[in-house]
């Protein structure tokens, strides 16, 4: 099995990084805007992706496994791209001089991709979005997110 991991840190309180991870209205804010569902333990949430012109470019659904208020949240993914369904999303927040540390995973690939190195390059940059949502307020979230390459 093959791991994605990244850290990044935020300018704010472990609670605030853990209410932008737990919610709807706080993942809408930095990962995707259509986000839907319930982001309670045993819940799913259905996040969907369009083009800024509005056309569909695909859908995951993630069931929420673990929320450990507020060090760690995991969920599986049970629906998407077939190289994501069975893997883990997880993120452990740590606070460290004044910032609270995320050390973010997508964990249990099949094996290393192309489309992997794509999946990596863009949780890096809506881990950007989450940093920039939770301190200033505003996030980049799909569909006005960075674009990175011919697949988004």
């Amino acid at each position: 099995m093959v791991d994605i991991i990244h850290r990044v840190g935020i300018k704010a309180s472990p609670e605030k990084v853990y209410s932008a991870l737990t919610t709807l209205e706080g993942l809408a804010h930095w990962w995707t805007e259509d986000t839907e569902g319930n982001a309670a333990l045993g819940g799913t949430i259905r996040f969907s992706f369009r083009s800024p012109a509005g056309d569909f470019i695909g859908k995951m659904a993630m069931t929420v496994q673990e929320l450990k208020a507020p060090d760690e949240v995991r969920w599986l993914c049970t629906e998407g791209p077939s190289d994501w369904v069975g893997t883990s999303i997880t993120f452990q927040l740590s606070r460290q001089d004044n910032q609270t540390i995320v050390l973010f995973g997508h964990r249990n690939w099949a094996e290393s991709t192309e489309f992997m190195a794509h999946c990596s390059m863009k949780w890096a940059t809506f881990l950007l979005s989450l940093r920039a949502y939770v301190e200033t307020g505003a996030g980049k979230p799909s569909p006005g997110d960075l674009k990175i390459d011919n697949w988004n």
